[in-house]
């Protein structure tokens, strides 16, 4: 008997995972929104830092949830067809208030004050977090290679944090509001795992996208304030952060998380410094030095090594020696 999978918005009923989807499909639907969540990710590092200047850290996150919230919200009302009910809010609205809401305004906050490379390294103790969070909450374990990759790609990340050519300013308060920032990421990354079992990636993007912008209305007036006084290309600026690093990398993000355990995709944003030094090298010309090209190669093979699958190398290994024994 075979089971037909619930359509978008609908929870799944009666599905039974005997047969796995084909392997082939989810590695190129997961490596596909890998690759636009790291790349637009690690574009906002860019984008915050232009439009800093211009717009407060409350009221920048504000304008780019309003942003976000619009565009996403064309692509997803159309096809809701079921809302969160009762104690299902709880997850949303976590993870709503910790990371659309307090995530952004202490980063926007903290590159106020932290030079790029700090603040590159303090956010990427994120994965890590999640890694352990995944193996107590999730029951994903503690797999050897996510931990060995892991510990490499946060190496990669500390040379490109040495080589980033800025002095760090120490700022004490500017150190604490990144921890801060990784840390509500990464809880939140655990509590929007399981509502992606009923809810699709925009759907589950846009509700805590809605949630954090009522919890950044207090700064409307700024917001309106520092719009009127703004460059038009800081304004242009702030409207690529909510459509592309926020309404569509969440997306993303959340679609990956879907298919991909959270330690392991955790592990996958290690690559957003490197690939912010080479964002801020095509558009602003800022040459990366030998530590930084060093440190991104060392991410690359740090995620590498989160990818290996011991399991699949034992069952070949059990094969080859089973078969040798039969000829023996």
């Amino acid at each position: 008997m075979t089971s037909t999978p619930a359509g978008p918005g609908q929870p799944a009923q009666g599905l039974k995972r005997t047969i796995p989807a084909p392997a082939a499909s989810i590695s190129k639907s997961g490596i596909a929104a890998v690759i636009v969540t790291v790349v637009l990710w690690a574009s906002a590092f860019v984008g915050i830092r232009a439009v800093g200047p211009s717009f407060s850290p409350g009221s920048l996150t504000l304008g780019r949830l309003a942003v976000a919230a619009v565009v996403l919200g064309l692509v997803v009302l159309p096809g809701l067809k079921v809302w969160p009910k009762g104690r299902e809010w709880l997850p949303i609205a976590a993870y709503g208030v910790m990371w659309f809401g307090g995530y952004n305004v202490a980063l926007n906050a903290a590159e106020h004050m932290l030079d790029a490379g700090t603040s590159a390294m303090l956010i990427n103790v994120s994965p890590i977090l999640i890694a352990v969070l995944a193996g107590v909450i999730l029951k994903e374990g503690f797999p050897r290679w996510l931990l060995i990759g892991s510990a490499v790609a946060f190496g990669g990340v500390a040379m490109i944090a040495l080589g980033s050519g800025q002095r760090s300013t120490a700022d004490v308060t500017g150190v604490l509001l990144c921890l801060l920032a990784a840390v509500l990421a990464s809880v939140s990354a655990i509590l929007q795992k399981p509502v992606l079992r009923k809810f699709t990636a925009g759907q589950a993007t846009w509700f805590g996208i809605m949630i954090g912008a009522v919890c950044c209305l207090p700064w409307t007036g700024q917001l309106i304030g520092e719009i009127q006084a703004a460059p038009v290309p800081a304004t242009l600026g702030l409207v690529y952060l909510g459509i592309f690093p926020t309404a569509i990398a969440f997306t993303t993000w959340a679609y990956a998380l879907s298919l991909i355990p959270a330690g392991k995709l955790a592990a996958t944003t290690y690559l957003v410094p490197g690939t912010t030094i080479l964002i801020s090298w095509a558009l602003l010309q800022e040459v990366p030095t030998v530590w930084g090209l060093a440190g991104g190669v060392v991410c690359l093979v740090g995620v590498a090594l989160t990818r290996r699958n011991p399991r699949a190398k034992t069952t070949l290994r059990t094969s080859k020696a089973r078969t040798r024994a039969g000829h023996g």
